[in-house]
């Protein structure tokens, strides 16, 4: 036995939809699978969480330990990927007092902000990052390690820090000239 369901196993989990050469681990915590779609050469490692509404592209790798609580939709475009430790939260309680906080909480007596986060395609997120609602990358965005996002980027860009901010430019050119020799290489 390996770490990883096998492929009959995956089927047997109740995923909206699931593509070809995926392995999850035996130690990921999946929370409403039949609202999850996984596309095809995903792997995701140990001790993740993946709770709610999520759509995972392909060519994706999801390190150990991250948390993606998607009750508003998380999508992952082909290409991205998660380092250890990302977090990524689609609703928050208010915290300003306004409203009691927690989920033991009925939701009459709590204020709740949400919003689908995306992850776009070539978007990388470093280790122990943290994603709020209203926090996207868009394509080809970076975001470094212990970094906090609130926001949307700008294509292209890396950005690091708490909050974070837009610090250069990614070779773009260089990325999607791999990503068509890759394609290339395994569609032939």
């Amino acid at each position: 036995m390996t770490s990883f369901y096998s492929k009959e196993e995956l089927s047997t989990l109740g995923f909206k939809s699931i593509g070809k050469n995926v392995l999850i681990s035996h130690k990921c915590s999946i929370y409403g699978a039949s609202t999850m779609i996984i596309g095809s050469n995903v792997r995701i490692d140990d001790f993740c969480i993946l709770s709610g509404n999520i759509n995972i592209g392909s060519n994706i790798h999801i390190a150990s330990y991250c948390a993606l609580f998607g009750s508003k939709g998380i999508v992952l475009r082909d290409f991205s990927g998660l380092s250890s430790r990302v977090t990524i939260y689609t609703e928050s309680d208010d915290y300003m007092g306004e409203g009691l906080t927690n989920p033991v909480i009925p939701y009459k007596y709590r204020i709740i902000r949400g919003s689908q986060v995306e992850i776009g395609k070539h978007a990388l997120v470093g280790s122990g990052a943290l994603i709020l609602p209203d926090g996207n990358l868009t394509e080809g965005s970076v975001l470094g390690a212990m970094s906090l996002l609130k926001t949307t980027t700008e294509p292209w860009y890396i950005y690091a820090g708490v909050p974070a901010k837009k610090l250069k430019i990614r070779k773009k050119e260089v990325i999607i000239n791999f990503e068509k020799e890759f394609l290339n290489e395994t569609t032939s």
